[in-house]
């Protein structure tokens, strides 16, 4: 069941000052290099302006300051989330580059055609209206841009698939349960990523909602997956 934008916010910020650690324990460290793959993905169109959705605590906006000349705007509906991702960019002076607002994927406050680049890590699905959130992002993405995802997927090979099962109910549900203050927040996490259509499904709800070129580069034998789709 998918929650209201209300529970993601206080689901979100409940667990803002222990995400970073958690996700790290997760992940093994694997979402640092995939958020590196996101800004290399980026360089390749010489992005300007670039627009970070779901940004929660910044790390793939900040990532994105590596390409010289770029603006970057993060968005979030957790302020608390935003709050570590501000002290983030304060402890390396990028206050001009990366500006973090309060927002909505659903409702964007841009103009049409703004960006050069969007990008969504660990967010899409907690989209409380998909087709509605990602036509939003293809409304502000310019012409010729490119929208990148980072999400959660669930392994194709039944081997990877039923280690995955495990691993996300056993271990993620312990280590929440030891170091987390809300461990019903990842139990939610963790339905949500099985739940959300990933892989081939989602690459057809991006074609609906307007893409096209769309690709999928699957991360840790499937266990997340990048997309990229041009407008």
């Amino acid at each position: 069941m998918k929650l209201s934008k209300n529970k993601i916010n206080s689901m979100f910020d409940s667990i803002s000052n222990e995400y970073d650690f958690l996700n790290n324990i997760i992940t093994f460290g694997g979402h640092v290099k995939w958020k590196n793959d996101i800004v290399k993905i980026a360089r390749e169109n010489n992005p300007k302006t670039i627009l970070d959705i779901a940004t929660g605590t910044a790390d793939i906006a900040i990532k994105f300051s590596e390409i010289e000349n770029s603006k970057i705007i993060g968005i979030d509906i957790s302020s608390k989330m935003l709050d570590v991702g501000r002290g983030k960019i304060q402890n390396k002076d990028l206050a001009k580059r990366v500006v973090l607002k309060k927002g909505d994927a659903e409702n964007l406050e841009f103009d049409s055609n703004s960006f050069d680049i969007i990008s969504i890590g660990y967010g899409v699905r907690n989209f409380e209206n998909l087709e509605k959130g990602l036509k939003e992002s293809f409304r502000v993405l310019a012409p010729n841009g490119k929208l990148i995802i980072l999400e959660t997927s669930v392994p194709s090979n039944p081997i990877f698939r039923f280690i995955f099962n495990i691993y996300t109910k056993v271990f993620v549900g312990l280590i929440s349960n030891i170091f987390s203050k809300n461990p019903k927040a990842y139990t939610y996490l963790e339905k949500s990523a099985k739940n959300f259509p990933s892989g081939d499904d989602f690459a057809k709800i991006l074609l609906k909602s307007g893409f096209k070129n769309v690709k999928i580069e699957p991360k840790l034998f499937g266990a997340s997956t990048i997309y990229i789709a041009n407008k």
